[in-house]
């Protein structure tokens, strides 16, 4: 499942890996893909100032 982020409010989420569960904290706007530090499986791509993430997010923090 991929998701795109567009104008979120929070500062950072959480993402869970589609492949083996372990989650990451990331900053919600970033400029730099972000992986899974387990299986090396990208959980977010930047696309021009929105996230495209590929997983789910299981939290947002301020």
């Amino acid at each position: 499942m991929t998701t795109k982020i567009k104008g979120m409010d929070k500062s950072f989420i959480k993402i869970k890996c589609p492949d083996c569960g372990t989650e990451t904290l990331t900053y919600a706007r970033g400029s730099t893909e972000v992986k899974c530090p387990v299986c090396n499986t990208v959980l977010a791509k930047p696309t021009g100032g929105k996230f495209e993430i590929n997983g789910q997010i299981s939290g947002e923090f301020k």
